[in-house]
């Protein structure tokens, strides 16, 4: 490699780590004295959040309010009002010192959130009607909201809460389809600034009393040095087979997914080593970053740790936590399986191998030197499903026990290397303090999002709510299929702008109750649940979709490819994905709804993984063989009977209790066509890319 291509590959990493810090909220790096200002708040949040589960007894508004407070104030503090100068002025984008004019926003926002909490009692003698003060600090608190969000997440979600807002005033004007009775500024005012139905609603609870834990959990592991740790495991397992990299980049990046909650950190943990590694044996840059896009988007679908939203949907639903995990269990691993199935796949086509073994850690030395990093894992899996406490309780157990682990872990090492304990032990400490405030400063994203998406939902709760599934059923014209293609879409575009926190909460106000409505006036049962995953699977897929997809422009910036062609590439691996929402609103058994037998779950995931094979076959043109043009809707012919057996059972007149025979139907065509494309011999199967790259 010459030094002009190091030089480019660095520059991609480096541009990588750039938008993974912004998405973990690390904005201004100021200098002098202030550079103590952001982390010293940002580690107060922290242990604020983690007095919560056992040492503060506080009312559900006081943790909101004090939560939102927390976050206003870093954004100001963190993020100029322009990025960079505007007519030549400078001082309102200074990145390496923090404005008199951005603290006092920080200070104003921070007492208008605090507002409610200061003047609740009052508040609430007077419900209903408020004050001029409570009017204006209100509108105060509602602009300065928007504004942080523009300056965190970007202009999508105030513009469209700014559009959702003047709908409340102008409804009576609009056209007579979505005409709106409209409400006053008082009616407003109350519903999203002094009730918990608005700003102040379940989505930023749920991020003030669970969510915040579960990042800062995985902050912490990622600081302790587990998302390298995960990457390396993979790889001593699975790279030396066929496409090796490709599928240790899959693995590594379920692992860190699950506790990253973000896809352009993940992409970042994981694609720095895998992405080279897979261009290194083959792969075409495109490709190798399409396939850690694919990989680290659907690191949040990966239970038991999903992300942010799947609490929120837990919430919504009024479930514990631990039913949304196994709802998600068997789309989720059928996704990752077909992702395997994919990169299987592409290897035979491009005619690439694995990794020399000698290229390789060795699996047993590797699993040893990292065990420590599975033992707040297996703590959190045992607190959640075992012990069933609440989801909070379990990420602050998990929390104390990786604490210990990250205080002795440098220590051990200095004592191995005989290095001074005592400046071990520093390290450590200083190490821990770093991942509280890194912890919070990846929270200020999803506490602004749900925050200002709340102002969506009170909206809704005014009474747009039936006005919106009339309009629904209008366009959809009344087809269930049709609403779930306009639902899926508008996700989609919606989510080009947004974080998936934001897209599912706005998505799931919208359409979710639509969904279950118009289902039920056509006689077809849709379990909320199964509304909510639709909305949520969505929102995620959102994340690579071009021409925005960040999580694509990350890992074209470290494979230096195209991010387009990246998010093209990256969009088409996880058309495997967006089928499964489509199959488990028609059929709910794939979401394990009314089933309880483990032997029955594993049988209905066994042929949804068969029949995401199938799928993934028809849609990147291979089997064992290239595909024939007829084979196509032999594939989806599969995909569909090993989805849907009641469908194929009723339409065969087979009883409702014999419909899993169906599966012997789909598995016979299956293997049909795998021996027509066995018979057209050696050539049929030469791989079609550029052979082998020695290494």
């Amino acid at each position: 490699m010459s030094k002009i291509d190091v030089q480019f590959e660095d520059d991609g990493m480096e541009l990588a780590k750039k938008m993974a810090e912004e998405e973990e909220g690390v904005g201004r790096k100021p200098i002098g004295w202030q550079k103590y200002i952001i982390p010293t708040i940002a580690v107060a949040w922290s242990l604020y959040q983690l007095a919560l589960p056992k040492f503060i007894v506080l009312d559900t508004t006081y943790i909101r309010a004090i939560h939102l407070a927390f976050a206003l104030t870093l954004v100001y503090l963190n993020y100029p009002l322009f990025k960079k100068p505007v007519f030549g002025i400078k001082y309102f984008s200074r990145h390496r010192t923090i404005p008199l004019f951005d603290m006092a926003m920080a200070a104003i926002a921070c007492f208008a959130a605090l507002y409610l909490l200061i003047f609740l009692d009052a508040i609430n003698s007077r419900q209903g009607s408020p004050e001029t003060q409570d009017i204006v600090f209100g509108i105060l608190l509602t602009v300065m909201l928007l504004e942080a969000a523009r300056r965190t997440i970007g202009p999508a979600l105030p513009i469209i809460g700014g559009f959702f807002i003047a709908y409340c005033f102008l409804g009576p004007y609009m056209p007579d389809l979505i005409a709106f009775k409209g409400t006053s500024l008082n009616r407003f005012v109350g519903q999203m600034t002094m009730s918990t139905e608005g700003i102040y609603g379940i989505p930023l609870d749920v991020s003030a009393t669970i969510v915040f834990l579960f990042v800062l959990f995985g902050a912490m592991l990622d600081k302790a040095g587990a998302g390298y740790y995960f990457i390396q495991l993979a790889l001593s397992l699975l790279g030396k087979y066929k496409g090796g990299p490709a599928k240790a980049a899959i693995m590594g990046s379920g692992l860190t997914g699950m506790i990253s909650g973000s896809s352009i950190a993940n992409i970042v943990t994981t694609g720095t080593f895998t992405i080279p590694m897979m261009k290194k044996v083959g792969y075409p840059p495109t490709k190798a970053a399409a396939v850690e896009v694919a990989a680290s988007t659907d690191g949040q679908l990966a239970p038991p740790i999903m992300g942010a939203a799947a609490f929120i949907i837990a919430e919504y639903v009024n479930v514990p936590y631990i039913e949304v995990v196994k709802a998600a269990a068997i789309p989720a691993f059928a996704s990752y399986a077909a992702l395997f199935y994919i990169s299987h796949i592409e290897a035979s086509k491009l005619g690439i191998k694995g990794l020399p073994k000698s290229q390789l850690p060795l699996f047993f030395k590797t699993l040893v030197t990292g065990l420590h990093f599975l033992v707040p894992l297996f703590m959190l899996l045992y607190e959640l499903i075992v012990v069933r406490h609440s989801p909070e309780l379990a990420a602050f157990n998990a929390i104390c026990v990786l604490a210990v682990i990250m205080l002795f872990q440098e220590p051990i090492k200095a004592y191995r290397n005989k290095e001074p304990l005592g400046e071990a032990f520093k390290k450590s400490i200083v190490l821990i303090f770093s991942s509280l405030a890194s912890g919070a400063r990846n929270m200020v994203s999803v506490a602004l999002a749900t925050a200002a998406a709340g102002i969506i939902v009170g909206v809704v709760a005014l009474g747009l709510g039936n006005l919106i599934s009339e309009i629904i059923d209008v366009l959809s014209m009344g087809n269930v299929f049709l609403m779930l293609v306009i639902t899926a879409m508008a996700s989609l575009i919606i989510g080009m702008g947004l974080p998936t926190t934001a897209t599912y909460i706005v998505m799931a106000a919208l359409t979710a109750p639509a969904i279950v409505t118009i289902g039920g006036m056509q006689g077809f049962v849709v379990p909320l649940m199964a509304a909510h995953l639709f909305c949520f699977y969505f929102g995620i897929l959102a994340d690579d979709t071009p021409p925005v997809g960040l999580a694509a422009y990350a890992a074209a910036a470290i494979a230096k490819s195209p991010p387009i062609a990246t998010g093209v590439q990256g969009f088409m691996y996880d058309i495997r994905t967006a089928i499964l929402p489509f199959m488990f609103i028609f059929n709910t058994e794939l979401i394990l709804h009314d089933i309880y037998s483990w032997s029955q779950g594993i049988l209905i995931f066994i042929m949804t993984c068969m029949g995401n094979f199938a799928f993934a076959s028809a849609t990147q043109g291979w089997f064992i063989a290239k595909n024939k043009i007829w084979e196509i809707p032999l594939f989806l012919t599969v995909t569909f009977i090993l989805m849907q057996p009641q469908r194929i059972a009723q339409f065969i007149g087979l009883p409702h209790d014999q419909r899993y025979w169906t599966y012997l139907i789909g598995l016979a065509l299956f293997g049909l066509i795998f021996i027509f494309q066995r018979m057209r011999g050696p050539e049929a199967r030469k791989p079609i890319g550029s052979p082998f790259i020695q290494v």
